[in-house]
């Protein structure tokens, strides 16, 4: 895709790294680019900072900080390094007695973060997978109660850069630097509210030999699957989508489902619920086709003439929730599952054809690994692919940096979408816009991928609209819409 960026976990950067050190055959001469280039982008983004504090750890990571500093000193600056331990390790060393000999001042004392203009969180790098140790804790909270911009070079302190996970204190970048390449962890997860904003610089590596861990991608991506249509077309063209849920007292999920598939531009969209939501329904909106439908009989010729079926918003988990869930996912016909659909597969385990969809949320995907919440989110990527193993299907793991992964396939991450969708019935909207997706002719993982993707990008179209707070589901819709139809390059309105 030309718009995926390329993200990598520690393993890949350390290979890479390896192979630079051994080509240049100075393993120095890396940590001095590193430390000139956050030098560089110091001087970019607070070129009037004059107080800097470098906090530097014991590892390679503080190594950068220490060519930082050096750099800082020769240019006139007030640079005071708040030491982490002794250096460790041959570079580390070299660095820290660079910076020294120059005269620079190296202090145990959290005193001077306080008198700070700038912070560099130089204290661990991507190595880190723990929470920090009591010392270490002290630091960061330092730099966090500090009224200074922290820019944390390569990671934030305290986050894990593989899996975003923040097992401990963390400290709270205004920007971060990355080394070599995109880190996969910070794009998904508690990462998400450390990191500031994210930059990279590649330190004049290649990655031609190295495959990405996951891919990242953003609003600007859905011109990849998002074309104009065909002037001769038709309404069948473009795909039926079947809802099926709304039981008594939960119509509403399922007309935010119906409502979603139709912005994103299904041809037609049926709506399979109980009785009493119908009248509703259809003053709400016309232009879906409501059934009303209290037995599996009347089910099964619904599902015989849609393209694909979109189950779970309001089913419920009584007897008529179930007696829907089970002769739809009998069925032949592409799903998406969200909600009490993956409730009841949580409950009754089976493996479904790869065409299949499912969209959980943290919890429920707990539910489905029969684990705990917080263990799905202490590793987001490993809860993603141990749903596909299990599963053997498209899974949405939904949430801060929502990952889409798949069987053969390197999970795609959205960089898209706001606190404010933190509110009942997002997931319906989402599950029928993926429905929509997958019913105009994208496969299941493209679907899947354009689908959160767009609905996240609503979500951010309209915070912008009067802000994120109170935002709700049905204020989308227009802007999925519009999104589903994206400009050709250079044209406007």
């Amino acid at each position: 895709m030309s718009h995926a960026i390329a993200l990598y976990n520690r393993q890949c950067l350390r290979e890479i790294e390896a192979a630079a050190a051994t080509a240049s055959g100075d393993p120095f001469a890396l940590m001095q680019r590193a430390g000139l280039a956050a030098w560089h982008y110091l001087l970019a983004n607070w070129p009037q900072a004059q107080r800097v504090v470098v906090a530097c750890g014991p590892g390679n990571n503080g190594g950068d900080g220490y060519v930082l500093a050096l750099h800082a000193l020769q240019c006139g600056r007030q640079v005071r390094v708040v030491q982490l331990g002794e250096p460790r390790g041959e570079l580390a060393l070299r660095a820290c007695a660079g910076y020294q000999s120059a005269g620079g001042v190296v202090t145990p004392s959290l005193d001077a973060i306080s008198e700070a203009e700038l912070v560099v969180d130089a204290l661990f790098g991507i190595g880190l997978a723990r929470s920090p140790d009591l010392v270490a804790s002290r630091v960061i909270e330092a730099i966090n109660a500090s009224s200074a911009a922290v820019f944390s070079i390569d990671v934030p302190s305290g986050v894990d850069a593989d899996t975003g996970n923040v097992p401990g204190v963390a400290v709270r970048a205004t920007r971060t630097l990355q080394f070599i390449a995109p880190h996969c962890g910070l794009q998904t997860g508690a990462a998400i509210d450390f990191c500031g904003r994210l930059d990279v610089d590649s330190l004049g590596l290649t990655l031609e030999n190295v495959s990405p861990t996951a891919h990242a991608i953003g609003a600007d991506a859905l011109v990849d699957w998002l074309h104009p249509r065909q002037r001769n077309t038709h309404k069948g063209a473009n795909g039926h989508v079947l809802c099926i849920g709304g039981d008594s007292g939960s119509g509403g999920a399922i007309m935010l489902c119906a409502d979603a598939a139709l912005r994103s531009g299904a041809g037609l969209v049926s709506v399979a619920t109980r009785t009493a939501h119908i009248t509703a329904l259809l003053a709400h909106r016309p232009e879906v086709m409501a059934a009303a439908v209290e037995d599996v009989d009347a089910l099964d010729t619904l599902i015989d003439g849609a393209g694909i079926v979109a189950i779970g918003p309001g089913l419920g988990q009584a007897a008529w929730g179930v007696a829907m869930y089970d002769a739809t996912v009998a069925g032949r016909k592409p799903l998406v599952i969200d909600a009490d659909g993956l409730n009841l597969l949580a409950q009754h385990p089976r493996a479904l054809p790869e065409d299949r969809i499912l969209t959980p949320h943290p919890g429920e995907a707990g539910r489905l690994l029969g684990i705990a919440t917080s263990a799905v989110q202490a590793d987001r990527f490993c809860a993603a692919r141990a749903l596909v193993e299990r599963y053997k299907c498209v899974v949405v793991l939904k949430g801060a940096g929502t990952i889409v992964a798949a069987p053969d396939h390197a999970p795609f991450i959205i960089a898209a979408g706001n606190p404010g969708m933190a509110v009942g019935g997002m997931g319906d909207l989402l599950t029928g816009v993926i429905a929509a997706l997958r019913a105009q002719g994208l496969d299941a993982f493209n679907a899947a991928c354009c689908g959160a993707l767009l609905h996240a990008a609503a979500g951010d179209a309209a915070a912008c609209d009067d802000g994120e707070r109170g935002l709700l589901p049905s204020d989308l819709l227009t802007h999925l819409r519009r999104l589903s139809n994206p400009l050709p390059i250079g044209a406007a309105w």
